[in-house]
């Protein structure tokens, strides 16, 4: 169980909202804690509008990039591109080929081969997008490259002029000759550009491109609509987990309204398909949980230029197959990873649970569906866990970690004896000689032990409003519905209600979840639900204090409010 912290905001602050803004009390105090200069941008962060992005020359060298491709159109130059196998490579490439398709120039694209090429802008990669395109006078890197020197002077040496877009840190500086546009090389770390994904970069582009072509009066730009693109715009910002306020809100916000009636074919498909009922509207859990994996899936397990080629296509017929194919390979990716990870489990069992965190591997574990293993060991256990698959003589994998444990901080000193790592505090991607597997492990065993001792750890549930039972309503929901959609910087809201009594009205299903109602003072009922909680169900007549989020459940043509329970404390 998690230690509960609620630390409501200034008084003062909700209050002027609540006046100002003219919204009720709860929206007004989760406005108070996202930390606003004023009330002028809460007023933007409310109403949020595609009119009010930046100028796309504001990030550096974007210019530049968008008069070079522009230059391309004028002279039917061919052109090459390179997206990264994940939802935001992938949207990013479908982005471009797209733009560029209205102005009559046929890029030829790759996405790379994830076992056969591996990560971003490979040798490999690289030679068949040049032989792809026929040796082309220009080539975009989309979502990597960004260190990736020796590939990019190897295409400079080709006689081709090289674009990258990218979001990455930087650890290599790039050619001069290369028009890199990536803020957190060329601008500075705080600026607002720093928190767009690429498919955002790329979107930018979109629009600077635009600005130029309709200067030189060229008709075709004057039929495109950008507001059309979001959609994709929508699945990579979300898909890559990017603080969504500033611009990275404008376009989560309405490239989900866009996506829930969208044009494309293959969306409309792949939604049918992921069971994602889009007349109720496309939250960032359906991108998140039901999109997202069936494109990844894709990149994971074969190649993820199909998924491109799906955003694309105008085919119903191809559009139905290939959605098929992308769930096919979901359900494959979900089978490689439920036999992962017990088999993961298994390890954690036999070699003892008392550890600080886990590092496990296995010879043939599948390479792409690590990170996603990592993840269920450690929310498990609430510990550190880092799982290894075998790359010809490399152990690769990834990590994730648990709330107060920075990974970056515990394996720095072991860093020199790695072949590669990389990441954040809670994420990591790793990578050493198999032979240094169980020298790492007793490593990774001993600096977490030395990390508790001299931090807390305790698992922190923030609280982020109390509410009476009776406040729960369609009101407060539309309300809440104002500051969709939460994700990163923008978070889910957990909300506290004190001495609720459950009674006997309370259904386990699945052996693991259970569903629940709640009666208010003014005889209405709530429902609820509690997912993988059916091992702790709260006392029928004994009061307790619950912490739960609010959300739509949508079955059919119909939805209803529900209750879902977070935790639970005797009052």
């Amino acid at each position: 169980m998690a230690h509960w912290e609620y630390s409501p905001p200034p008084t003062g602050l909700s209050k002027k909202y609540s006046r100002e803004l003219k919204v009720g009390s709860t929206v007004a105090e989760l406005l108070a804690r996202l930390d606003f200069s004023d009330t002028k941008e809460a007023s933007k962060f409310l109403e949020p509008r595609l009119g009010s992005i930046d100028c796309p020359f504001d990030i550096p060298n974007l210019e530049r990039a968008a008069r070079r491709i522009s230059q391309a159109i004028d002279n039917c130059q061919t052109i090459a591109i390179c997206g990264d196998y994940d939802v935001d490579g992938v949207t990013s490439t479908a982005l471009l080929v797209a733009i560029l398709q209205q102005f009559d120039n046929y890029p030829a694209y790759i996405v790379p081969l994830r076992l056969e090429e591996g990560y971003g802008l490979s040798q490999k990669a690289v030679e068949r997008a040049l032989g792809k395109a026929n040796q082309p006078d220009l080539f975009i890197a989309l979502d990597c490259g960004t260190n990736s020197t020796e590939e990019v002077r190897y295409i400079l040496d080709q006689g081709c002029e090289v674009i990258i877009i990218d979001h990455h840190q930087a650890k290599e500086e790039q050619a001069d000759e290369v028009i890199l546009v990536n803020p957190h090389v060329n601008d500075q770390e705080s600026s607002n550009h720093c928190q767009l994904c690429t498919v955002g970069l790329v979107f930018k582009l979109a629009h600077g491109l635009l600005k130029i072509r309709r200067e030189k009066e060229d008709p075709r730009a004057f039929d495109i609509k950008l507001r059309d693109y979001l959609d994709l715009v929508s699945m990579g910002t979300v898909a890559d987990m990017v603080p969504l306020n500033r611009e990275n809100r404008i376009f989560a916000r309405i490239g989900l309204q866009v996506l829930s009636r969208t044009k494309r074919i293959g969306l409309q498909n792949l939604m049918k398909v992921s069971g994602v009922a889009s007349k109720h509207g496309v939250n960032p859990i359906d991108v998140s949980f039901r999109l997202g994996p069936r494109i990844n899936a894709s990149g994971r397990l074969a190649d993820a230029s199909v998924a491109v080629e799906l955003m694309l296509s105008d085919d119903p017929g191809f559009a139905m197959e290939t959605s098929l194919q992308l769930d096919s390979f979901n359900r494959e990716r979900q089978d490689i990873e439920r036999a992962m990870t017990e088999g993961a489990m298994e390890q954690i069992r036999k070699g003892g649970t008392d550890s600080g965190g886990f590092v496990v591997y296995g010879n043939d574990w599948h390479p792409g569906v690590v990170g996603i293993v990592a993840s269920r060991v450690s929310k498990a256990f609430n510990r550190p866990a880092i799982v290894l698959g075998r790359e010809g003589d490399l152990a690769k994998g990834s990590g994730r970690s648990v709330d107060g444990v920075n990974l970056v901080e515990v394996l720095t000193p072991y860093s020199d004896k790695l072949e590669s790592w990389g990441g954040h505090p809670m994420a990591i991607g790793i990578s050493m000689k198999i032979e240094q597997v169980e020298d790492f492990t007793k490593f990774f065993d001993q600096a977490l032990t030395e990390y508790f001792a001299t931090h807390s750890v305790e698992r922190t549930l923030n609280i982020s409003s109390w509410l009476r039972l009776e406040d729960i309503s369609t009101k407060l929901m539309q309300d809440l519905s104002l500051l969709e959609p939460f994700g990163q910087a923008n978070p889910e809201p957990i909300f506290g209600a004190k001495k609720i009594r459950f009674g006997s009205k309370v259904t386990v299903f699945k052996d693991i979840h259970f569903r629940f109602t709640l009666p208010t003072r003014q005889n209405q009922v709530i429902s609820g639900v509690a997912w993988k909680m059916a091992d702790r169900i709260p006392p029928a007549t004994t009061p307790v204090d619950i912490a739960f989020r609010l959300v739509w459940n949508t079955f059919g043509n119909k939805k209803a409010l529900q209750l879902e329970l977070v935790d639970w404390r005797l009052s």
